[in-house]
């Protein structure tokens, strides 16, 4: 067992400044100051001691009370309560170490302020005399990342008496008696070894980290916990695992790297690229806030997108209810709990961290040039009977390129955008600490130039770009032995500029714009644009800039007091947040002067003949701005208690009271308030149950039903650690079984605070009320808006939780979860109401039911090959399915095959296509007149090639009464990803694989997705458009049905033949670096340093290929910000 003895302040007085960025600096040259002070601290520290009759571990406490040394050593090579007696004035700790070790088997390596204990090796003369008979072995110790471990402790198996410990540099020597021996190595944290000497002379030794020791304690809600005494869902990651690339977006990483999340990335702009994710999927039909997980930051609720892994010291996931029942009202969509990073006894250290990218879209939408596009329109035309669109001579001289000025060619896809942006990220962490004053400074910045193009010859910079500022600074002051002070300071500011218009809309006008139009600009620098339309490209460049600005300030006191004085594991603790938030955007605008299209050129001049068609502005002016912000206090106070009785019955318990207050603009201020309590008892290590519980405010409710109690209990059973179990140990490591039964809640309504208060509404003009037969009596005045509904009450989800935790071989570690989450009482507004009732707006009901059920796996390997080897494979699995069980829908609705309830919530819903007409469907196909047995298709005139559709309702009519579920759900209901990491010798590499399933679309909602439905009005045309249904190509294995100018009502319906598998496996991250020796570094003032490539997003698997699977967009056809993909070198190094 470790000791390590602290020692305290006697008085310390702390005045806190309000000027809490330059606290923040202040916190960062003190750390720098410690970072200098460190190197020469055991060369210039002298100590005075005067103990007698004391025993060894007070003379340890002494000197750690008067100077900032630590001590380590194990308990059986040391005896710690022998007596001595010590009287030394201004000496040095060597001095008073040889003093105190002499004539004792003990010895000593000091490594800046931490002084390592161990055995010496005696009987020196015995050794000499008996040289030639005795073998001299040496090698140096590293970590899995060849760092060198200091104070190992080497001794023989066969005599421990005899040992050694290893050096500044991991290196040691020992003299063995003949190449039988065995030598032992200890290290706190790491897993012991043993070697036989054999015949070798040099044994060097890469430890592992002991998993099982380092992962001891977990965060869980309000606290931690022992790893082993966890009875509740909870899946952990290593901080370093969730930096798969430059990304703004922490949620971009969690997707297949953590079991129990399900979600998908949805758009690559600056910004707004963050991943959509639900911890065990959708368990509501309710969108938005209803959905989303609780993020917890140091306690505090924050924002996921907007920290910087770097920050990050742990990470977990709470899924089931024995882990979020404490947060009540909070904890219905599972929790996220996030640490930042504290400052550990020791020297300074220095940690920078610099990478530079270069990006590009995954894959953009690829369309028909100018030339083939007209060609297809006019064969579209014959093909059905019509006259030619586009005069042939023109379609030449576009393919030829004779004059691009009149015959132009422009893809505006690509002439809004550019090959590459680039992306930057920096980041630099100081910690380290004494056992008076702890401290970590963390520092980032991120910068990320998009592929939107700009256009040099403005003034102005109109290209996508963002920028972002993290600050963190955490304090920690051990204010007196028993007291705790913690402070934490950090917040971002960010910046992102671009075009002065959502650049959703930009995609779609470059969409919407066919390629023979107009070009961007004449030759002669005048901006075409046809007056229905726009320039996508005059939109992007030519039109001024749009600059917004946030920042965030996060602050956190905490005041932990140890009360054993009182009782032996008695704690409590005091925590007061204050975070503000605040946003500005200024739209810097003008409208360009633009010219008709031009008819030809000058028959003398050559010059263009152009007419102006708007006069546009000189200057930028200010078209818009907007200054908001919000800002939240937080309050909690807590008593803890933990004890061991007996060696065998351990109590855990917590109770705790929180508030939280939140202001946003004009809107009335929010406050939640709740008490929360746990109880934990294992015995004998190994039997575990466990009670939590939440009680929660909230004001949407009326009185008497504000407040809402949500309790969980669970059990398991570590069976590895019973006795009959000890003979497998080294076959199981592990075998842990778990049960979690409980309730949470939800108060979080769509848009409605104070539920049960009705509204009174004043509309002017259009207010009032109207009555009669036809409605056409109308009286202005005040009007009932929302109905009050005084029983409206909390929104409830039962969880259970099954669980299985398996360890083999010390190696390999599986986590298995079975769940099941009924959610009650979901809030909706009702749907099926009588007109007769009166209601101006329907009102809101406890009504919903959704059935949510699924399992998630966690593997994890880790293997040392050999001393040069190392090999790591992990893996998750999260499968989540739900239904809905009870919703009040339309009247129209209920009991068709268009409910929605019985389906997964999202459940797309289309006609079935049974293939395509072909001339034996007709009576008369120059008419589209079908068979009898054939039922009417009801939404535009049909021929052979258009989609035929089932009648699902058999009533001889194909319309919408014959939608019906088709395929699945939007949302995927399968999330995978499975990695590994190799090390060997100082190289690495790593990969992540990620992918989904049980996810759909129906693509090109609407006709302007068939080429030619309206005659080119609508735009662009995908380069696959000749894969469809002629009459000299009647097949029905095509992607486009049969293609006609003009809209075709029939086939642009929502069907099956649109339903396309949105499935896909993608490689996520790859990554080789190189880790420089030691001895290469440290002449540098270096303690480690390595080179890295790395990739992301490289390539994806899919059925699906016209363009990013994940990308969603309104009209599902693909014109959004793509998906991007990175390349990257990076260094990474710690001073």
């Amino acid at each position: 067992m470790t000791k390590i003895n602290r020692f305290s302040i006697k008085s310390a007085n702390t005045r806190v400044t309000l000027r809490i960025m330059k606290f923040m600096i202040f916190f960062l040259f003190l750390g720098i100051n410690f970072s200098f002070a460190g190197s020469s601290y055991s060369q210039t520290t002298t100590l005075s001691l005067n103990l007698k009759n004391k025993s060894v571990k007070d003379v340890f406490s002494e000197i750690e009370k008067n100077s900032e040394y630590i001590f380590f050593y194990y308990d059986d090579i040391i005896d710690i309560n022998k007596k001595v007696s010590i009287n030394v004035h201004k000496q040095t700790i060597e001095k008073i170490l040889n003093d105190l070790f002499d004539g004792t088997n003990n010895t000593y390596v000091i490594s800046d302020r931490q002084v390592y204990i161990s055995k010496a090796n005696k009987n020196k003369v015995s050794d000499l005399a008996v040289q030639d008979d005795r073998i001299t072995v040496k090698g140096n110790v590293t970590d899995m990342n060849g760092d060198p471990l200091i104070g190992v402790s080497v001794i023989l198996k066969e005599n421990p008496q005899i040992g050694t410990v290893t050096d500044l540099d991991g290196n040691y020597s020992i003299k063995v008696p003949d190449r039988f021996s065995t030598l032992k190595y200890n290290y706190i944290g790491f897993i012991s070894k043993e070697e036989i000497a054999g015949n070798r002379k040099i044994i060097n030794v890469i430890m592992q980290e002991d998993v099982g020791q380092l992962e001891e304690v977990v965060v869980v809600g309000y606290g931690t916990q022992k790893k082993a005494s966890i009875v509740g869902a909870i899946s952990t990651i290593e901080p370093a695992k969730l930096q798969t690339g430059t990304t703004r977006s922490l949620s971009n990483n969690l997707i297949g790297n953590i079991g129990g999340i399900i979600g998908a990335q949805r758009s690559g702009e600056p910004g707004y690229d963050n991943s959509e994710y639900w911890i065990r999927g959708i368990s509501t039909f309710v969108s938005g806030a209803a959905r989303s997980p609780l993020v917890l930051i140091d306690g505090i609720e924050r924002s996921l997108d907007n920290i910087d892994v770097e920050e990050i010291e742990d990470f977990a996931v709470l899924k089931d209810a024995s882990a979020t029942a404490v947060y009540g009202v909070r904890g219905a969509n599972g929790v996220i709990l996030i640490t930042t990073k504290r400052g550990k006894v020791g020297k300074t250290t220095v940690r920078v961290n610099f990478e530079q990218a270069i990006t590009e879209a995954v894959k953009i939408p690829e369309f028909l040039g100018a030339a083939d596009y007209m060609q297809l329109l006019n064969d579209i035309s014959s093909q059905n009977g019509g006259n030619l669109l586009y005069d042939p001579q023109k379609i030449e001289n576009t393919r030829n390129k004779v004059d691009d000025d009149l015959y132009p060619d422009v893809d505006w896809l690509r002439a809004v955008s550019k090959d590459h942006g680039y992306n930057t990220r920096a980041t630099v962490d100081i910690s380290g600490g004494t056992e008076k004053l702890r401290y970590s400074f963390v520092a980032a910045y991120y910068n990320e130039n998009g592929i939107l193009k700009r256009d040099k010859t403005q003034e102005w910079n109109s290209s996508l770009r963002l920028d972002r500022y993290n600050v963190r600074s955490n304090v920690d002051l051990d204010v007196t032995p028993t007291t705790l002070l913690r402070v934490n300071l950090g917040g971002y500011l960010q910046k992102r500029v671009g075009p002065p218009m959502s650049i959703d809309d930009l995609f779609k006008d470059a969409f919407a714009t066919p390629p023979f139009v107009h070009p961007t600009q004449y030759s002669s620098g005048q901006i075409p644009r046809i007056p229905e339309r726009t320039n996508p490209w005059a939109n992007s460049t030519q039109r001024g800039f749009e600059r917004d600005s946030q920042s965030k300030l996060e602050t956190l006191l905490s005041v932990e007091q140890n009360l054993k004085a009182i009782l032996p594991g008695l704690k409590a603790k005091v925590n007061f947040s204050f975070d503000s938030f605040s946003r500005n955007g200024v739209k810097r605008f003008k409208n360009p002067e633009y010219y008709n299209v031009a008819t030809g050129r000058d028959p003398e001049t050559g010059e263009l003949q152009l007419i102006v068609s708007s006069y546009g502005q000189e200057f930028l002016g200010h078209e818009q701005i907007k200054h908001w912000g919000d800002n939240s206090t937080y309050l909690e106070g807590n008593i803890s208690y933990n004890q061991v009785f007996n060696s065998r019955h351990a109590i855990d318990a917590l109770v705790l009271y929180n508030q939280r207050d939140y202001d946003k603009g004009d809107d009335l201020p929010y406050r939640n308030q709740g008490f929360a309590g746990r109880f934990s008892y294992t015995l004998n290590s190994r039997y575990i149950a466990e009670f939590n519980f939440g009680y929660n405010g909230s004001e949407n409710f009326a009185k008497g039903k504000r407040f809402g109690f949500f309790p969980s209990v669970a059990a398991g059973w570590i069976m590895s650690e019973e006795p009959f179990m000890q003979p497998l140990n080294n076959l199981f490591s592990k075998v842990k079984f778990r049960a979690s039964l409980g309730k949470v809640g939800n108060d979080k309504f769509d848009g409605r605070r104070f539920a049960y208060i009705t509204t009174i509404t004043d509309q002017g003009e259009n207010g009032g009320y109207y009555w009669g037969y036809l409605a056409d009596n109308h009286r202005n005045g005040k009007w009932e808006g929302d109905i009050g509904i005084a029983n409206m009450t909390w929104e409830t989800v039962t969880k259970t939780n099954l669980g299985l935790e398996l360890g083999l071989w010390n190696q390999l570690e599986l986590q298995i979860d079975y769940f099941s989450e009924k959610r009650r009482d979901i809030f909706m507004k009702r749907n099926n109401f009588p007109n007769s009732a009166g209601f101006a707006n329907t009102p809101w009901a406890n009504y919903g039911k959704v059935d949510n059920n699924g399992v998630d796996v966690t593997l994890n390997y880790n293997k040392q090959v050999n001393k040069d080897l190392f090999i790591n494979v992990r893996g998750t699995l999260t499968y989540a399915k739900n239904k809905i069980i009870e919703r009040d829908e339309d009247m129209g609705k209920i009991g068709t095959n268009r409910a929605e309830t019985g389906y997964p919530v999202g459940q797309i819903f289309g006609l079935i296509a049974e293939g395509l007409f072909t001339d034996d469907d007709f009576s008369d196909v120059t008419n589209g007149i079908l068979k009898d047995d054939i039922p009417t298709h009801t939404f535009g005139p049909v021929r052979p090639g258009d989609i035929k559709y089932c009648d699902a309702n058999g009533d001889n009519i194909i319309d919408e009464k014959d939608r019906c579920p088709i395929g699945g759900t939007v949302d995927p209901e399968l999330v995978y990803g499975f990695g590994a990491n190799i090390i060997y010798k100082g190289f690495d590499m790593g990969f992540l694989f990620q992918g989904n399933g049980k996810t759909y679309r129906t693509i090109g909602r609407g006709s302007f997705f068939l080429p030619g439905s309206t005659q080119g009005a609508t735009g662009n045309i995908y380069s696959n458009a000749y894969d469809s249904w002629t009459v000299d190509n009647p097949s029905q294995d095509v992607f486009y049905p049969r293609l006609t100018i003009g809209a075709n009502t029939n086939n642009s319906q929502e069907s099956t033949w649109w339903l396309k598998d949105m499935s896909m496996l993608r490689l996520k991250n790859l990554e080789v670096g190189y880790s420089f020796p030691n001895k290469l570094i440290r002449n540098a003032g270096m303690e480690s340093a390595r080179v890295f490539l790395r990739g992301t997003n490289l390539f994806c698997i899919s059925d699906f290929k016209l363009w990013d699977p994940e990308l969603s967009t309104p009209d599902n056809n693909g014109l959004k910000y793509p998906m991007m993909r990175s390349y990257s070198i990076g260094l990474q190094v710690n001073f």
